[in-house]
């Protein structure tokens, strides 16, 4: 098997060797890419790998609508927030985000084993690493959808840090039309407010346990009498609840009606009715812990020693 151009121009994108070096790992290799490129990562020398294990925090949320009908957000994540805001990494966030809808794909594994372009999806990364100099993660990503006569919209908060998807389900497609503004106020909502569930039928009953011992803890410190809890709890639940979830939250652009009730008075304006069925709402970087690490540690890793 004989060697392309194009196959050692693009094993030194992935590795950052020199032409000669990459040259000399296919010929080594009679020519067969995927082996080349195995055995230099199993010497740790591709770009890529080298920045594997670098921390990623930041980075941006892209959010996208398909026909009004589907929506994916998705995380991909990147050390610092320079690189964020980076033209490349910004088309490497929105190329992703529109294979994962057409592909079908459901979770990161599958994204990662996927093919995009005709190239492995993995490939497709290693080169966006090498090109851009810092170690990229795609975090995460979900997909909302429904019927013929539903209604998706999507939000990006302008710095790219929080992204929402909300999803309704009407009884017409005039309907579904109608709702659309609103929707887009709803996404903006979430991103605003954060609400952590859709509504109550979604808050896990571990959650309202814990609710109910902190407002325990809280009525001991208040000296309220322990023959009262039982009565002021269930209370205190209540508005854990709806301020939780975004149904019954108060809508931010007015606030003397839920959010239920604007989709609601939406509806009506064409004699029809919608409900909320889904959404999905992501943060840059929430849920992560920096790792531990000294300064000399830091030097030692960027000087790769």
């Amino acid at each position: 098997m004989g060697v392309s151009v194009d196959d050692i121009k693009k094993l030194r994108e992935l590795t950052g060797v020199g032409l000669t070096d990459a040259k000399k790992a296919l010929v080594e290799s009679d020519g067969d890419f995927d082996k080349a490129l195995e055995e230099m990562r199993k010497k740790g020398l591709t770009k890529a790998e080298k920045k594997g294990d670098r921390e990623t925090r930041e980075g941006v949320i892209d959010a996208y609508v398909h026909s009004g009908r589907i929506g994916v957000v998705v995380e991909v994540n990147c050390e610092t927030d320079f690189v964020g805001q980076n033209e490349n990494f910004i088309e490497f966030c929105a190329t992703t985000t529109a294979h994962i809808h057409t592909s079908g794909i459901k979770n990161v594994d599958e994204l990662l084993a996927s093919t995009i372009n005709g190239n492995a999806f993995s490939d497709h990364l290693s080169v966006t690493i090498s090109k851009i100099g810092e170690n990229i993660v795609v975090r995460r990503f979900a997909e909302v959808s429904v019927g013929e006569n539903g209604s998706v919209s999507a939000y990006k908060h302008a710095n790219g840090k929080i992204g929402v998807i909300v999803a309704a389900e009407c009884d017409s497609a005039k309907t579904a039309e109608a709702v659309t503004g609103v929707l887009k106020d709803i996404a903006m909502h979430a991103a605003a407010m954060n609400p952590n569930y859709l509504d109550e039928t979604e808050v896990p009953q571990e959650d309202l346990d814990r609710e109910a011992e902190v407002a325990k803890a809280q009525l001991e410190k208040e000296g309220k009498p322990a023959a009262m809890w039982d009565k002021i709890i269930p209370g205190k639940l209540v508005k854990f609840k709806k301020d939780n979830c975004l149904v019954d939250q108060p809508f931010v652009k007015d606030d003397k009606k839920t959010v239920k009730e604007a989709l609601e008075a939406a509806a009506k304006t064409v004699g029809g009715t919608a409900k909320l069925t889904s959404f999905a709402r992501f943060e840059v970087g929430e849920g992560l812990e920096k790792k531990a690490c000294d300064f000399a540690s830091e030097v030692a890793a960027q000087l790769g020693k």
